[in-house]
């Protein structure tokens, strides 16, 4: 009886961790951020709902405008988050839309708060994802005009445009107010202060001098 109740206190334990596992959830109707509270709270302190306008819910983000891609990766990600609309303060969701020049790529990336959504609604992507240790499966797709593929949560993937002459864009949706995002290559090679070439040598069995020569690059951001 006794290994009974162990075993449910630690099953409940394991369920209620899940839960808290996401971004924390409304109890109210909206809660709007309050950004210039000086109290540091998970997310952000509500505003007093009597000065709540619609405005709060709103933004002029200029979603159908083609953004810049002239980067090193050809590529542009126009984020909508709770720092942008603070209605979107405990909500949940967030929105993005991503612009490729031909050939460009959206790199290897991680979102550590969010499973994303994404949706092509122009030219075509080469997309893809990397399952967790020991597997490191790759599940990859060919997407055309209107085609829809996930991203699951932490999970490094990326997106290509495989045209040599035609830009793609696509609108993504993700599953927290503050998704996150961290570029592989830039946490790795671009960190400030730089990750031990001792370190990074072993970890990808190279040479101290590939190391450095790759820490020395301009690692991009396309984060708008």
């Amino acid at each position: 009886m006794a290994t009974s109740y162990i075993l449910l206190a630690a099953l409940l334990a394991l369920v209620s961790w899940q839960a808290m596992a996401s971004d924390p959830s409304p109890l109210q109707d909206f809660c709007v951020a309050d950004k210039y509270s000086p109290v540091l709270v998970n997310g952000f302190v509500c505003k007093d709902p009597k000065v709540v306008s619609a405005d709060d819910f709103f933004m002029a983000a200029n979603l159908d405008k083609p953004m810049d891609t002239t980067n090193k990766v050809g590529s542009n990600v126009t984020l909508i988050n709770a720092m942008k609309i603070p209605g979107l303060n405990t909500l949940g969701i967030s929105i993005a839309r991503i612009d490729y020049a031909p050939l460009g790529e959206n790199p290897p990336h991680t979102h550590p708060r969010a499973t994303e959504i994404l949706t092509v609604l122009e030219g075509a992507l080469y997309v893809g994802f990397v399952t967790s240790n020991p597997e490191n499966k790759l599940f990859t797709k060919k997407l055309e005009k209107g085609d829809v593929f996930v991203f699951p949560q932490g999970l490094i993937h990326f997106q290509f445009n495989p045209c040599a002459n035609k830009p793609a864009v696509a609108i993504a949706a993700l599953s927290s107010q503050n998704p996150g995002a961290i570029t592989i290559a830039n946490a790795v090679f671009g960190s400030k202060p730089p990750i031990s070439d001792d370190v990074l040598a072993k970890a990808f069995q190279v040479e101290k001098n590939t190391v450095k020569w790759l820490q020395a690059q301009f690692w991009a951001d396309n984060q708008n």
